[in-house]
């Protein structure tokens, strides 16, 4: 392998954050001694195309993938947000987003609305909202909206369509809302939480599985030091991040007694 690749594609909510993990992971390069350029995928770019690459050193993927097995990875390490809800811990959960003016005051109030997904295989736009649907549905009503919108791809999308008010409510992943509320408020004050999904998981940094261990041991390594490192500093606000730790691919697979779960109740697709 002449090059391994890193991207920070899942959470560069802003070219100014993008440019905060490409500092951040040549960092942990250097700390790891292991040579990885920095590849920039932005969307509409389809994530699992670079996922299936060969190549992966340290790249973000959703730990709905990872359970489905999408791609041969192997988990490195994942962000600790600096959150509150997160508690020092490497989860997240969805945020089921409405317009700031929208007249819902609970998510019951939601249904009959119009809502949305991004893709099928996303832990955060998708199988979340689906399983945290799953306990208000009854025999009497099996579909909860008026219609679902899918395909939105990723959290921008669903964001662009909730401000526009093309749907009414929609998911998105609470580390990528937590990063954009910060480095760019403007975007988000139009829309307000109404409620979010319970805590599991964050996507990690994975690596191809066939790269040598000891690669992925250095790299692990410097990831879970980052924290301590001088440098830290610098990208700590920025990427609203603790730290880091790792998770292994067996953490993530929850997600598929989800999916079982709604399978098996009938709701496939979240409706």
């Amino acid at each position: 392998m002449s090059a391994w690749i890193t991207s920070g594609r899942m959470y560069a909510v802003t070219p100014a954050v993008e440019a905060g993990w490409r500092m951040l992971l040549g960092h942990v390069s250097a700390d790891a001694g292991v040579p990885l350029e920095f590849l920039s995928y932005p969307a509409p770019l389809p994530l699992e195309g670079l996922w299936r690459r060969t190549d992966l050193g340290a790249v973000f993927m959703c730990g709905y993938p990872v359970a489905l097995r999408l791609a041969p990875v192997v988990p490195i390490a994942a962000p600790i947000p600096l959150a509150p809800w997160a508690g020092g811990r490497p989860v997240y959960r969805t945020n089921l987003i409405v317009r700031r003016d929208a007249p819902y005051e609970r998510l019951e109030d939601s249904f009959g609305a119009r809502a949305g997904y991004t893709v099928e295989h996303s832990q955060s736009g998708f199988n979340a909202f689906r399983h945290h649907l799953l306990r208000y549905r009854r025999p009497d009503r099996p579909s909860l909206y008026t219609s679902m919108t899918g395909n939105l791809i990723a959290a921008r999308g669903v964001l662009d369509a909730v401000s526009s008010g093309r749907i009414d409510i929609g998911p998105l992943d609470s580390y990528w809302h937590l990063l954009l509320e910060h480095a760019e408020p403007e975007a988000t004050r139009g829309v307000r939480t109404l409620a979010s999904t319970e805590l599991t998981p964050i996507p990690t940094f994975v690596a191809t599985a066939g790269a040598d261990a000891a690669m992925i041991a250095a790299l692990r390594a410097a990831f879970l030091a980052a924290a301590a490192q001088p440098w830290f500093d610098s990208c700590r606000e920025l990427l609203q991040l603790a730290g880091f730790a790792h998770v292994s691919a067996a953490e993530y697979s929850i997600y598929l007694d989800w999916d079982r779960e709604a399978k098996d109740a009938g709701y496939a697709l979240p409706a």
